[in-house]
């Protein structure tokens, strides 16, 4: 079909947000048989296509750039690259099938994220494409101009390192998500001890010994497709095949095993218990435990995490820590957190940073011997945790 040359103004957020309501229900191959000229113009303007036949094309990278803005591992990115097809092999699934998983991402039905969650994730989508425009447009040859490549490791990374003043900082690169994990040694608890801050997947760690999950207080794990911690570490955990399905759920059934066995299938625990389990195929990372502290309530489609029970977790998970040093060898020595509650708990990171450190300055008072990891899943929350 012919098209109307693209305005030379960025579009509006209005003109966006409708086009990416029009673009919902039919998806991506639609992009071929309609034009949209605010996507068009944006997909331009940002450098990814130049406005002629490769508009399509260029809508699709826009979109995808967008989702990674919003958080890749954030449920508003993960709902959007549902509800538009993003996903691998989800290109050309229907509307309803779409709508259907990015409600799962949410844990509700597919007609209350219509409602609730749809019309928002939608919104959010159309600010990230107004944030890709108004950042500078890509030079000719550099990473996210047209024709080159934007994956990562292109172009430079940036890393942490001494500031010209001596003190330790994380440095950005231009686009978020592209760089590597990053470790920063020696944050200060107190005067007397420190912690190391891992801007990281968790269950990319490596040679830590007992990883800590955030639960709610039936335990039960989140599913493997959810940007969770627990839904990570229970796909890295779980044992495969050769042909790569899952044979074993060693997480959940070991939770599901200790439920049985303490009289406490389908009823809640005390917020701040923590039950260990194997670590299954992350002991191929050097892992040895996974400590699941129950942190968080149920409250109809949220959850509530009071701080205390931060606090009742990590004196847990040291005291468990301690039982069980001696049954290794060598003996237990290293302990990771996440931020407990500050997912889908709700907890503002900056909240959940200062209770955990709050609770592991007073576990180290007692016992200096544990080599302690804080992980978070930004650079911005490290920034902010280091800054405490």
């Amino acid at each position: 079909m012919s098209q109307e040359p693209f305005a030379s103004n960025s579009p509006t957020y209005d003109q966006l947000l409708e086009e990416l309501k029009g673009i919902r229900r039919p998806g991506l191959p639609d992009l071929r048989r309609t034009d949209r000229p605010a996507l068009r113009a944006a997909a331009v303007a940002g450098g990814f296509c130049d406005g002629s036949d490769d508009a399509p094309a260029g809508i699709e990278a826009l979109l995808r750039e967008a989702v990674r803005r919003l958080g890749e591992r954030d449920l508003l990115g993960q709902a959007a690259a549902h509800t538009f097809g993003l996903l691998p092999d989800r290109r050309g699934a229907p509307a309803h099938d779409r709508r259907k998983m990015a409600a799962a991402v949410y844990g509700v039905t597919p007609e209350r994220f219509r409602k609730q969650q749809e019309p928002q994730v939608i919104q959010q989508l159309a600010e990230a494409v107004l944030t890709i425009l108004r950042e500078p447009p890509p030079s000719p040859g550099k990473p996210g101009a047209v024709g080159q490549s934007t994956g990562p490791g292109a172009g430079p990374q940036n890393s942490g390192g001494p500031s010209p003043t001596g003190q330790s900082t994380i440095a950005r690169s231009g686009r978020a998500g592209q760089e590597p994990p990053l470790r920063v040694d020696s944050v200060p608890v107190d005067a007397r001890s420190t912690f190391t801050l891992h801007v990281s997947p968790i269950e990319l760690l490596r040679d830590i010994e007992v990883l800590v999950s955030s639960e709610n207080v039936y335990l039960e794990m989140s599913k493997t497709f959810r940007p969770t911690v627990s839904g990570a570490l229970r796909l890295a955990a779980a044992v495969r095949d050769p042909a790569g399905e899952i044979v074993d759920d060693v997480l959940a059934r070991e939770l599901a095993g200790w439920l049985r066995a303490h009289g406490r299938p389908g009823l809640p625990i005390r917020p701040g218990t923590v039950v260990p389990t194997a670590p299954g195929a992350l002991a191929a990372r050097g892992v040895r435990r996974i400590y699941h502290a129950a942190v968080a309530t149920p409250r109809d489609d949220t959850y509530e995490v009071r701080p205390e029970s931060i606090a009742r977790a990590v004196s847990a998970c040291f005291a468990l820590a301690r039982a069980e040093r001696d049954r290794y060898e060598p003996a237990l020595s290293s302990i990771c957190f996440p931020l407990l509650g500050a997912g889908r708990g709700g907890l503002a990171p900056a909240v959940s940073a200062t209770w955990l450190r709050w609770a592991i300055r007073d576990e180290l008072a007692r016992d200096s011997r544990w080599r302690v990891h804080l992980v978070v899943r930004s650079r911005e929350i490290a920034e902010a945790v280091g800054a405490l």
